[in-house]
């Protein structure tokens, strides 16, 4: 659900005051107090003294037209085709420009009614037992009766488990109710008994692959064989960084690894991936794990995890990777400051990198990209409206960018992003 940002609660609070003093009898009063100085910066570089251009408020296209094109080809039950174009997408490795495979999107969209419809009768505590949480699933479940040979669409069914296990355990699981964590469970039991028969068709896709290794999330592994299927998928897809990410999340004690298996995996990646990444696989397998364990972060290698992170740039300079870097630096690993000086310190040190890469590389703002990073890249998190979630992307994208611009602002000058690189002006 979104909730709203410290920010914006802020904002609707000064809001809230302007006008109730408004709304009251005037009254002789003491003169206002002068904004503090932080306030006076903040308000100069929002409205007046940063300008950035806006792109992909909605969404990268070409994912948008593969969920659609999934999610039209379910709606006409034309499963032949769904299960062709999937198929077709995963043995080219096709991706769109953000890099998300298709036949991962293509398969998301497909599913989407069916986890939606899900997700909208738990929000609105249906009976367990209704009809209305099983009725999507339940057709999805004799579409693969009648498929049973086709593990493309076994792996549908097993994702939309999958999803749907993830909807009964809410975002964080700590609060959830034992029902529902039983629930849960029963969904990713189903899912592995869906994707246990098609283990051989897995090997060489990187698509059936993954919907294997997105079972350890509910079911813990031992380290060795969840290091192994990831490593196995991630010789098929070097390219797609969140099999990396997801890797390292994995390997956290609180999952199925300990803080040396995930320093191993990081390593053993960076070397297996140096041609896609250089040293980038490193900072991959670190990147997450780093922002939600206190332990992890005290024992990167900082040094390595920087000099991948130039190296990521170097592989890949577009502008999404750039927002996301810098969404990454500025906003998810910060949100996971704590008072431990030992994880403090090399999360300052990361941070700092927002820096050179604002600086050096950044032209455009993709507002999506820093609400997720908000979110903390909480792929479970629920998005009621897609324009309100990319909105406070926007505004905390502008309070962070206006930031690393402190000095120039203060001194009266208006920042520019441009193609050509930053242009400094009088405001």
């Amino acid at each position: 659900m979104l909730t709203q940002s410290r920010q914006a609660r802020d904002l609707l609070s000064r809001i809230s005051g302007l006008v109730s003093s408004r709304s009251r009898p005037a009254a002789r009063q003491s003169p206002a107090p002068s904004p503090a100085p932080a306030e006076q910066f903040l308000a100069r570089s929002l409205e007046d003294s940063l300008s950035i251009p806006v792109r992909s408020e909605h969404g990268d296209p070409e994912c948008i037209e593969a969920q659609d094109r999934g999610q039209f080809l379910a709606r006409q039950e034309r499963w032949e085709d769904l299960s062709r174009q999937i198929r077709e997408a995963d043995e080219t490795r096709a991706a769109a420009r953000c890099g998300m495979p298709l036949a991962d999107l293509i398969a998301y969209g497909a599913r989407a009614d069916v986890v939606t419809a899900t997700e909208h009768a738990l929000s609105e505590n249906e009976n367990a037992d209704s009809r209305a949480l099983i009725r999507g699933l339940m057709a999805f479940e004799a579409l693969r009766a009648e498929n049973r040979h086709d593990p493309y669409l076994t792996a549908l069914v097993a994702l939309a488990h999958i999803d749907i296990g993830w909807a009964w355990r809410g975002t964080d699981g700590q609060d959830t109710p034992q029902p529902n964590l039983r629930r849960c469970a029963a969904h990713f039991d189903r899912a592995a008994a869906l994707l246990d028969p098609i283990a051989e068709a897995s090997r060489n896709s990187p698509f059936l692959l993954a919907a294997k290794c997105a079972l350890f999330a509910g079911h813990r592994g031992g380290t060795m064989q969840v290091a192994d299927a990831y490593s196995a998928l991630i010789d098929l897809a070097p390219a797609n960084h969140r099999h990396m990410r997801a890797l390292g999340t994995q390997m956290l004690p609180r999952s199925s690894g300990s803080y040396a298996a995930l320093e191993l995996e990081a390593r053993r990646t960076a070397a297996r991936t140096e041609a896609a990444w250089g040293a980038g696989g490193y900072t991959w397998v670190y990147f997450d794990a780093i922002t939600i364990d206190d332990q992890a972060c005290a024992r990167v290698d900082t040094r390595f995890f920087l000099d991948g992170l130039r190296d990521i740039v170097q592989a890949n300079p577009s502008q999404e990777m750039i927002n996301l870097l810098t969404a990454y630096c500025t906003v998810a690993l910060p949100k996971g400051m704590s008072q431990d000086p030992q994880a403090g310190a090399p999360r300052l040190k990361i941070a700092e990198a927002a820096n050179w890469l604002i600086r050096d590389h950044l032209t455009e703002l993709h507002p999506l990209v820093w609400a997720h990073a908000e979110e903390g890249f909480d792929n479970s998190a629920r998005i009621r409206s897609v324009s309100r979630f990319a909105a406070r992307g926007h505004a905390g994208a502008l309070t962070a960018i206006a930031t690393q611009f402190r000095e120039e602002i203060e001194g009266g000058q208006k920042v520019a992003f441009t193609e050509q690189g930053l242009e400094f002006s009088p405001a």
